[in-house]
């Protein structure tokens, strides 16, 4: 099969990968592809139906754990394994160890407190009349809540946001190096600070608490690994959340509007902003472990595999209209959390927070508008949001 060369289609791709993506699905499900700014000889296939996307998002023959071929990223070194590095049966533990910690019911204790934290961030916010909403708003209401709810200093979390933006989406490789060092580095010394300091009422605390009924634990590689995953994810995946769904709804007056009359639309259309445009672009990587077809096309062992959730979430064949910003559709069966046993541990955590961002924003600032359209967004084919959203009200 042909290689299609991403990093050839420039900001396109950063701007408007739907288009990108569109005409690749008209060609098949199934493509090989260079990822932008990846070495000259590197490939990788890439998922971009739908129904292919969900099979393999749920396929064991691609695996998680790079080294079941042979290769060792930096990340697995220095972090340590967690949910989206391993496979089954490490992956069924450390979820069944972090799921007893991680509860939902722990995630409804929070309602009120995200609540606050959103009003509080709003009584700073409106008084200015406009404003940058991903600095003012969309990135200080989760990264606080998740250092919260982990135990995060206040006085780290401004260097913590710039390690992890520069970790999920590096502005070059050896950015992304060194952003990997230094949050290694940190989380260390922070679970070293809670080990020390006694029990605390926080979420790593009780990870390093946690024991299974046959008094198995976390190890410390392990711990590191969890940590890392629930601060980058818990916080990156939702800043694109909120701003891509604003965005969505501000470049669609009509379903801004609909929702304005009817505010008992928001959770359908939250679900809709996930669809549309949802926060990560791209699934983390797997590997095929054993030869295998996907829409026919044959994938060696060894192989890489991209599952595409933004480019399968615009499948027509799963969605009428797919390009359609519609609050009142029914999005269900979106890839956006993932599916599968790795689907978003945070999930609930995200769309409380989504809802309770764009709800309240909206309702404080009903005559919220779009002040200039976002030119600059986020690198790499991981996440996919704006670096800047800069609003009027």
């Amino acid at each position: 099969m042909e290689r299609i060369d991403l990093g050839e289609y420039g900001d396109e791709l950063r701007r408007d990968p739907h288009t990108v993506y569109a005409r690749l699905r008209e060609q098949g499900p199934v493509h090989l592809v260079r990822p932008p700014g990846a070495d000259a000889d590197y490939v990788s296939w890439l998922v971009v139906g739908y129904e292919e996307a969900r099979a393999a998002l749920a396929d064991p023959r691609l695996s998680k754990d790079d080294s079941k071929i042979g290769v060792r990223f930096l990340t697995e070194d220095l972090i340590g394994p967690h949910l989206l590095t391993v496979d089954p049966p490490h992956h069924t533990r450390l979820r069944a160890l972090v799921t007893r910690a991680f509860t939902m019911r722990r995630v409804e204790r929070l309602r009120p407190r995200v609540q606050q934290i959103t009003d509080d961030l709003l009584d700073e916010m409106l008084p200015a009349g406009r404003a940058d909403l991903i600095a003012s708003y969309a990135y200080p209401l989760p990264i606080t809540v998740i250092c919260e709810l982990l135990g995060v200093p206040e006085i780290d979390r401004e260097e913590f946001r710039k390690i992890s933006t520069e970790t999920v989406a590096p502005t070059t490789t050896q950015s992304g190096e060194a952003a990997v060092v230094r949050l290694a580095e940190y989380l260390t010394e922070l679970i070293a600070d809670k080990r020390s300091s006694g029990p605390a009422d926080d979420l790593l605390s009780d990870l390093i608490r946690t024991t299974a009924e046959d008094g198995d634990r976390l190890s410390p590689e392990e711990l590191r690994g969890m940590a890392f995953l629930l601060l980058v994810a818990g916080h990156e995946t939702t800043v694109n959340l909120i701003g891509n769904g604003l965005l969505a709804l501000l470049t669609h007056p009509d379903q801004l509007a609909a929702l304005h009359a009817d505010m008992g639309l928001l959770d359908g259309a939250i679900e809709e902003m996930l669809r549309y445009d949802g926060p990560v672009q791209t699934a983390t990587f797997r590997y095929a472990a054993e030869p295998l077809e996907i829409a026919g096309v044959p994938i060696e062992q060894g192989d890489h595999v991209m599952v595409g959730l933004t480019a399968s979430q615009r499948d027509a064949a799963r969605y009428a209209e797919p390009d359609r910003f519609d609050i009142r559709r029914d999005p269900r069966g979106h890839l956006a959390f993932g599916h599968g046993i790795h689907f978003c541990l945070g999930a609930p955590l995200a769309r409380l927070e989504g809802r309770t961002a764009i709800g309240t924003l909206l309702r404080r600032a009903p005559a919220l508008a779009l002040d200039t359209h976002p030119e600059d967004w986020l690198p790499g084919l991981l996440m996919r949001g704006p670096r800047t959203l800069r609003l009027r009200w």
